[in-house]
C-alpha cells in the first residue's frame, strides 16, 4: 500500500526468547512480522504489557515502543485473546491473573466501537466463533492462519523469515547426526487423541523426546516427557531429531491450519510427518510424509532411519523446504498490506465518511 499507517498492535507474549514457563508459539514468527511492517515504513506501538522487559528482563535494545494508555493510531491489530477461566477472568491484581483479556476489551471499546478505528483481528488460535459479531462489524477484518478460513475471513499464515528459507542448506542438514528418531515440541491442549493415534505407539519403539506442557501423562508411562524447554532449545531438539509429527487440534486440521512447528522443525532438518486428515495436507508436506495411522508412522520412521544422511534424505529435506514457501514472510506481508489497504485506502475512507465515522 502507498500510505504508511500507525498500527496499534496487541499481543500477549514475547518478541524475544521470553521465559520458559509460558505458552507462546508466536516467538518464532512475531518479531519477523513486526520488523517487516516497520521495514515497510509503518509505525508500530504495542498495546499490551511489555512482557519481554517485565518478565524476561529484556528491553530488546529499546527498539520497540510499548504503551499502556490509548495513543493515537490508524489501525488496531489484535492477536485475538479469549476467555481462560481462572487466569484472565479473575479480578485484576489477584494471584495468577493476566490482564490480556481486560486490556483487549478496553482496546476494542475505545478504538473499534467508540472511535471506529479500522481493526484487524488475527484469530491465531481459532477461538473466535463463526457467529461472532466482530466478524460482521464494518471496519473490521478477521484473519486466520489457515488455508481454509471461516467464511468472510482472510488467510494470513504464520510467516517464516525469507532469510532463513534462503539460507537453509538441505545437504548440510542431511548429514547432521540425529540420535533421536522422533522429536516433538508442543503442549497437550486438545491433542490427546492425535497423540495416541500418531505418536505414542511410535515413541514406544524409537528413541524420542517430547517437550512442552503435558500435565496429564499417566496413560503414556513409556514416553519421555521433558516438560517445557527454553525457546532457544526448540531448535536444538529438532536439530537432533530425524522426524516429528504435526499434531493438530481438530479445529486446526479441519481448516488447514498448521502451526509454526512445521518450519521450526524443517529449518532444523527435522522431517514433519503430517496426518492425512489435515485439510490441504499435500500443500504442507511431500506425499511421502503423509501418514494415516500409527502403523504408517512407525513404518515411515523406520524408512527414514534407513536413509538418514543419504542423498534421498537430502532430497526429502529439500522438498520440505520448498513446501515452506507457503509461509514465506514477504508473501504474508503482501497479504497483510492488502488487508490494511482495504481498511484504510480511499474506498474505505469514502465508506467511513458516508457512515459518519471519524477519519484521520
Amino acid at each position: 500500500m502507498g500510505d504508511e499507517v500507525i498500527i496499534g498492535y496487541s499481543f500477549w507474549g514475547f518478541l524475544g526468547p521470553g521465559i520458559t514457563d509460558t505458552p507462546d508459539g508466536g516467538r518464532s514468527h512475531r518479531r519477523p512480522l513486526v520488523d517487516a511492517l516497520i521495514g515497510q515504513g509503518h509505525q508500530l506501538v504495542f498495546l499490551q504489557a511489555d512482557r519481554d522487559r517485565l518478565e524476561a528482563g529484556d528491553d530488546l535494545g529499546g527498539r520497540y515502543a510499548f504503551e499502556r494508555g490509548l495513543p493515537e493510531i490508524d489501525v488496531l491489530f489484535l492477536e485475538w485473546r479469549w476467555i481462560i477461566p481462572g487466569r484472565n477472568t479473575t479480578p485484576c491484581g489477584t494471584p495468577e491473573h493476566t490482564c490480556d483479556l481486560h486490556r483487549q476489551h478496553e482496546l476494542l471499546d475505545h478504538y473499534t466501537v467508540v472511535r471506529r478505528t479500522p481493526t484487524v483481528i488475527w484469530d491465531k488460535d481459532r477461538q473466535l466463533t463463526a457467529g461472532s459479531p466482530w466478524r460482521h462489524r464494518p471496519g473490521v477484518i478477521v484473519c486466520e492462519a489457515a488455508l481454509a478460513p471461516t467464511a468472510g475471513a482472510r488467510s494470513l499464515l504464520f510467516p517464516v523469515d525469507d532469510a532463513l528459507l534462503d539460507s537453509a542448506d538441505p545437504r548440510a542438514l542431511a548429514i547432521v547426526p540425529r540420535p533421536i528418531t522422533l522429536g516433538y515440541v508442543g503442549n497437550q491442549y486438545d491433542r490427546d487423541e492425535e497423540f495416541d493415534t500418531y505418536l505414542a505407539s511410535a515413541a514406544a519403539r524409537f528413541p524420542h523426546r517430547v517437550a512442552g506442557k503435558w500435565p496429564d501423562t499417566d496413560r503414556w508411562p513409556y514416553v519421555t516427557f521433558l516438560g517445557r524447554i527454553p525457546f532457544p532449545q526448540v531448535h536444538e531438539l529438532y536439530g537432533g531429531a530425524l522426524a516429528t509429527v504435526l499434531l493438530l487440534p481438530r479445529r486446526y486440521a479441519a481448516a488447514g491450519q498448521v502451526t509454526q512447528r512445521i518450519f521450526e522443525a524443517v529449518l532444523a532438518g527435522c522431517l514433519p510427518l503430517a496426518p492425512a486428515d489435515i485439510r490441504h495436507v499435500e500443500r504442507f508436506v511431500p506425499p511421502r510424509l503423509i501418514v494415516r495411522d500409527r502403523t504408517d508412522v512407525i513404518g515411515k520412521l523406520a524408512r527414514l532411519r534407513a536413509i538418514a544422511g543419504s542423498r534421498e534424505h537430502m532430497r526429502l529435506i529439500a522438498e520440505c523446504l520448498h513446501h515452506l514457501e507457503l509461509f514465506r514472510l514477504s508473501t504474508q506481508i503482501r497479504v497483510l498490506e492488502a488487508v490494511l489497504a482495504d481498511l484504510t485506502g480511499p474506498r474505505a475512507r469514502i465508506e467511513a465518511v458516508s457512515s459518519g465515522r471519524e477519519v484521520r
